[in-house]
């Protein structure tokens, strides 16, 4: 077990490490957007590629983010009786709607998205706007994301299944089940 969770460790870090590129990417997304305005305003000159580098750090920021949002436990659920169980039955919930569920959409997600980027990539795409920006980059991020996201998963899986048995100290917010 102690294997899987230095495995676990290691996603953990990785995706603690994308958590920050997705932090700087919102605020340079706020940066640029109040550029733009006070230069189309102020100036009366605009570009779309400002707009698009928008789109792409907000991209960024969604996809690189979301893994860390799965891994501090605030993911959004949709459960109204998952609240009332009890600590066991929450882990065991969320262990096998990671592997039904999570992992399988992650991969089906990665299996469809990788062909889009590299397709975009080999051609080269670009905007259909004027000063638009090449389109691969954001599309990078797709399988990049739900690649991390997939990751994050099997960590997640990892440490649900090592505090059912009893090896692994939780940050799930369960009470320890009574020896």
């Amino acid at each position: 077990m102690e294997f899987f969770l230095a495995i676990s460790r290691f996603i953990d870090g990785w995706n603690d490490r994308l958590a920050v590129f997705a932090k700087w990417a919102v605020c340079a997304s706020c940066v640029i957007s109040a550029t733009n305005a006070f230069v189309r305003y102020g100036f009366n000159y605009s570009s779309n590629a400002f707009l698009e580098i928008q789109w792409y750090l907000f991209a960024a920021c969604v996809m690189l983010g979301a893994s860390q949002v799965l891994r501090v436990n605030e993911h959004v659920r949709v459960d109204v009786l998952y609240g009332i169980y009890p600590s066991r039955v929450k882990a065991t919930v969320d262990l096998l709607g990671f592997l039904l569920c999570m992992l399988p959409s992650m991969a089906v997600l990665i299996y469809f998205s990788y062909p889009m980027f590299l397709k975009m990539y080999i051609s080269g795409e670009v905007s259909s706007n004027a000063g638009g920006l090449i389109r691969w980059p954001a599309m990078l991020l797709l399988p990049l994301g739900f690649g991390f996201l997939f990751a994050q998963g099997v960590s997640e899986v990892i440490k649900r299944a090592a505090w059912l048995l009893n090896r692994y100290d939780a940050e799930f917010h369960y009470e320890r089940p009574l020896q």
